[in-house]
């Protein structure tokens, strides 16, 4: 369900009811209805409903946030504007694109810190893994490597981010325990459905089972939590296909 509180922020005291139906209603219901429409077609809709009616104050803007977080890219944003410029106008566009440049222009590591990961933030690029990932993730350790407590780290996928096929090896004890913490993602064990994964989510990942997980058309973040065990390892494996991918 997607958690909207600007309503009661803004005009909670002024006009209850409206801000009540804005929060629940327009992004409690309407917004969550992903069966019918995904948040990344409808964050598309309505910029293309706001630019057509000349709208492009700081509303405009929240959405035109809200569709980099749910996956629209920075040259799928400026083809839209593009295609929308021959109906809505061309003094529109400008103002549009304007205040696209704004928002897209902030993808650097310290804006993404701020933006995604979570309560525990982002952390850095993980390189050290990067080849057994399509697309590119995020780290942040929240306990100290290599001590002799569990370990703990927040990892954050970029929209269609996804490890490669893995197992985690071990002969007594092992395995992983995921906690997701912000937006969407995809868990599936070898000849299981695909799992949605949504905040809050627990997924507890026997030792020995050939599985993966990544983010869905947008952010996604989970706590990995390795499970002691003796004599563990990690298998890596072969990547997901885009083929197996976009079928979920």
């Amino acid at each position: 369900m997607v958690k909207q509180t600007a309503g009661r922020d803004s005009l909670g005291e002024f006009a209850p009811k409206f801000a009540e139906l804005n929060d629940d209603v327009l992004f409690g219901e309407v917004w969550s209805r992903e069966d019918k429409l995904s948040l990344r077609d409808r964050s598309l809709v309505t910029i293309c409903v706001f630019m057509g009616k000349g709208m492009v104050d700081s509303s405009l803007k929240y959405h035109i946030l809200n569709a980099k977080n749910n996956g629209i890219t920075k040259e799928e944003m400026a083809e839209i504007i593009t295609h929308a410029a021959f109906y809505a106008g061309w003094p529109n566009a400008w103002a549009v694109f304007n205040m696209a440049k704004e928002v897209y222009s902030e993808d650097n590591n310290e804006n993404l810190e701020k933006q995604h990961g979570g309560i525990f933030g982002m952390g850095e690029p993980n390189t050290a893994y990067a080849n057994y990932f399509i697309g590119n993730s995020y780290l942040k350790p929240l306990t100290k490597p290599g001590s002799s407590v569990v370990s703990i780290a927040n990892v954050t996928f970029e929209p269609k981010c996804r490890n490669n096929w893995h197992i985690h090896h071990a002969t007594n004890g092992g395995g992983q325990i995921l906690v997701c913490v912000e937006g969407e993602g995809w868990y599936q064990e070898e000849g299981k459905e695909a799992r949605k994964l949504k905040p809050g989510d627990v997924v507890t990942i026997p030792a020995n089972v050939k599985h993966w997980h990544g983010a869905a058309n947008c952010w996604f973040s989970h706590l990995a939590i390795e499970v002691p065990g003796e004599n563990t390892s990690n298998e890596w494996l072969e990547p997901v296909s885009d083929e197996e991918y976009n079928k979920l």
